[in-house]
C-alpha cells in the first residue's frame, strides 16, 4: 500500500529545479491537453487535492488555462484522498476536495457515487462541476467524438493505417537508436565467417513480449535476438535458455546452456531485468544483476571463448563486474527495445549499422541502493545521501548519464555565437535585449541566450550517428552545485568516415540560471562552462556573466509556507517583463 498513502517530502528548491521543468514544457511550452494526479502526496497533500500544485502553479502561474485542457486522477487517487491518506474525513470531502483542486476527470467511480452529496452538503459547487464538465467535453468536441460516423476520420482508422511499412521502419530505427554500447574490448562487430557458430544464451535470448515494457500494445510482430540470429546464412545458433534471471539460485537450466557455449565459437548472454523484476506497484530492493545471473555469466566467462553481454530491460543495474571482467569483451544496453528490438541488437552486434545511443540514467554501484532510502527525495548530497542524478551524486557512477560508444572515434569543436568577439556578457545587457523579441516573450527565462555551434568529425573508419551533448557547470549559485547540467543536445546522422557535420544548439537564459531555496530562477554572475559530451569531454567553450543577479522566474510557495513570497517575487518579474 505504500505508494497509495506515500507522503513525499521535497523541498521547494528540489522541486522547482529538478522536478517541475519537465511539466512546465509541456504546460507552457507544448501546451499540452491533460495531465494526471498521482496517488501519493507531496508535502502532505495528495496531490490530487492540492490545488496549489493542479491551480496555483499549472494553470495560474504556467498559464494552462484554455477551456479544453483537462486534469485527470490516476485510476481511484480520488479515493486515496480518503481512504488511506486519511486527508479527507469522509469520501464526500475527498471528492469535494478533488474537484475544487482542478481533477476534472475521475477515473473511477469515486465522482458518480459522492459528488451529489458533496454539493448538497456545500463542500464544493454546481459551478465547479460545469467548469469540469466543460473541459472534458470541449476535448472532445475537439476531437470530433460527436460527429457522424462518416464524418470522423479517427473512426475509419483501422490496423492497416497503424501497421505500416512506415511504422515498421520507425520501430527498427527507434530500436536502433537506443541501444548504448557500454564496453567493447575489440570484440564489436563480431567478425562473423560462414561455419561459424553463435551460442545465444539467456533468459532474453528468446525474448518476445518481454522486450515491449510496460503498458504495452499490440505489435504486428515480434523479432527476438535469436530468431535475428537464426536468419543469418551460414552460422551456426546453439540456443539454450541459462539461469532463470530472477532470485532462483538454482542451476538445472545451466547443464544446456553450458553446452551449447562449449560448442559455440562465440558466446552472446542476454539478460537483465524485465516487468517480472520491476513494474507499476513491484519496486525492485536491489539495482544489482542478481546473484544467479552473475554466477552463471562468471561460468560462461570461464570457458574462455569470445563473449558479449547485451543487458535488456529499463530499469537500472549496476554492470560493474562486467565492465571489469577482462573475459567479457563487449556490453550492449539494449533497455525495452520493441517489436524490431532482437533485430536491431543483433544488426549492431554485426555491425550492419553503428551504435551510437546513449544511456538515460545513471548507473549507480550496487552498494548504492544501501546508502540511502528510495523513499529519501532529496537531490543533493548530505549526511545520509550521497546524492541522487548525474547532477548531484557524490559517489563515482558505474557508467555515467549520457554514456555511449562508438565504433569509430569522433573529435569535436564548438563555439558560442554571438554578436561580439567578448566572453564576458553583461546579465542587465542580456536582461533588456529580452524586450526587443517579437512576439513578445511570455517568460522571461525562455529569452534566447546565444547558439552553440558544434563541428563534430568523424575520425575513424565507421560512418555512425553522435549525439553532441551540451552540459553547463560552474562557479555561480547557491551551494551545492551541481557537475552539470544537461542544457541542450542534437542528434548528427551517418558522419562518413573523415567528413563534419555540424549543429547549432540554442540556449536561453534558462539554460544557465539555478534556482535559489526560495524557488526562485536567477541568473547568476559567475563562470561558466559549456562541454560538449560526458567524460572524456570533447570540446568545451568558457565564459563569464557579470553584473547583479536577476529573478527569471518563480516557483510560488503555498500559502502555508510563505504568504508573502509569491506576490512578491510575482511582482519582480512582471516588473522586468515590461521593462
Amino acid at each position: 500500500m505504500e505508494r497509495y498513502e506515500f507522503d513525499a517530502k521535497v523541498s521547494i528548491q528540489d522541486l522547482a529545479e529538478y522536478h517541475a521543468p519537465s511539466f512546465q514544457a509541456c504546460a507552457r511550452e507544448a501546451n499540452v491537453s491533460a495531465f494526471m494526479c498521482t496517488y501519493n502526496a507531496v508535502n502532505g497533500i495528495p496531490t490530487c487535492a492540492d490545488s496549489h500544485l493542479l491551480d496555483t502553479i499549472l494553470r495560474k502561474h504556467w498559464k494552462w488555462e484554455a477551456e479544453e485542457q483537462w486534469v485527470t486522477s490516476d485510476c481511484d487517487s480520488v479515493q486515496t484522498i480518503f481512504a488511506p491518506h486519511g486527508y479527507a474525513h469522509n469520501p464526500e470531502e475527498a471528492v469535494a476536495a478533488a474537484l475544487n483542486a482542478g481533477v476534472d476527470v475521475n477515473c473511477g467511480i469515486y465522482y458518480q457515487m459522492h459528488l451529489e452529496k458533496a454539493i448538497a452538503q456545500g463542500l464544493t459547487t454546481v459551478e465547479k462541476l460545469d467548469r469540469a464538465v466543460v473541459r472534458q467535453y470541449s476535448s472532445l468536441i475537439r476531437l470530433g467524438y460527436f460527429d457522424p460516423a462518416d464524418k470522423q476520420p479517427y473512426r475509419a482508422l483501422g490496423w492497416s493505417d497503424v501497421d505500416t511499412k512506415e511504422a515498421r521502419d520507425l520501430a527498427y530505427k527507434a530500436a536502433v537508436s537506443g541501444i548504448a554500447l557500454l564496453k567493447n574490448d575489440d570484440i564489436l562487430p563480431l567478425k562473423l565467417k560462414k561455419g561459424m557458430s553463435v551460442a545465444v544464451v539467456g533468459e532474453r535470448g528468446n525474448a518476445t513480449k518481454q522486450m515491449q515494457g510496460n503498458y504495452l500494445g499490440r505489435p504486428a510482430y515480434l523479432i527476438s535476438p535469436l530468431m535475428a540470429f537464426e536468419k543469418e546464412p551460414g552460422i551456426t545458433v546453439n540456443y539454450a535458455f541459462g539461469c532463470g534471471g530472477g532470485a532462483d539460485p538454482r542451476t538445472d537450466e545451466w547443464a544446456p546452456a553450458l553446452e551449447a557455449a562449449r560448442n559455440s565459437d562465440i558466446i552472446i548472454y542476454f539478460g537483465g531485468i524485465d516487468n517480472e523484476q520491476e513494474a507499476e506497484a513491484k519496486d525492485r530492493n536491489s539495482i544489482g544483476w542478481t546473484p544467479s545471473q552473475k554466477d552463471f555469466m562468471q561460468h560462461l566467462a570461464s570457458l574462455g571463448k569470445p563473449m558479449v553481454v547485451a543487458q535488456m530491460g529499463g530499469g537500472s543495474v549496476d554492470s560493474a563486474f562486467i565492465r571489469d571482467d577482462s573475459r567479457i569483451g563487449g556490453l550492449l544496453w539494449g533497455g525495452y527495445p520493441g517489436q524490431s528490438g532482437g533485430q536491431a541488437l543483433v544488426d549492431i552486434m554485426l555491425g550492419r549499422v553503428a551504435p551510437a545511443g546513449r544511456l538515460t540514467t545513471t548507473q549507480y554501484p550496487e552498494e548504492y541502493a544501501k546508502q540511502v532510502s528510495m523513499l529519501d527525495m532529496g537531490m543533493r548530497p548530505s549526511k545520509t545521501n550521497p546524492g541522487r542524478t548525474y547532477m548531484w551524486y557524490s559517489g563515482t557512477p558505474t557508467y555515467p548519464y549520457g554514456f555511449g560508444l562508438h565504433y569509430t572515434n569522433f573529435s569535436a569543436s564548438v563555439s558560442l555565437d554571438t554578436k561580439t568577439s567578448s566572453n564576458t556578457f553583461d546579465i542587465g545587457k542580456l536582461i533588456a535585449a529580452c524586450d526587443s523579441y517579437s512576439p513578445k516573450l511570455n517568460w522571461l527565462d525562455l529569452c534566447p541566450f546565444a547558439s552553440l555551434k558544434v563541428d563534430v568529425t568523424n575520425d575513424g573508419k565507421t560512418t555512425s550517428d553522435y549525439s553532441a551533448l551540451a552540459f553547463v557547470s560552474g562557479e555561480y549559485g547557491p551551494l551545492p552545485r551541481p557537475h552539470k547540467k544537461l542544457v541542450s543536445y542534437a542528434r548528427l546522422h551517418d558522419v562518413a568516415p573523415g567528413k563534419a557535420k555540424s549543429a547549432e544548439l540554442k540556449l536561453t537564459l534558462n539554460s544557465l540560471s539555478r534556482v535559489d531555496e526560495q524557488g526562485r530562477r536567477i541568473l547568476y554572475p559567475g563562470k561558466y562552462k559549456i562541454a560538449i559530451d560526458t567524460t572524456p569531454e570533447l570540446a568545451e567553450v568558457e565564459f563569464v556573466l557579470e553584473g547583479d543577479e536577476v529573478v527569471l522566474d518563480y516557483y510560488p510557495i503555498a500559502p502555508s509556507e510563505d504568504e508573502t513570497a509569491p506576490v512578491i517575487e510575482m511582482e519582480r518579474v512582471q516588473q522586468i517583463m515590461e521593462l
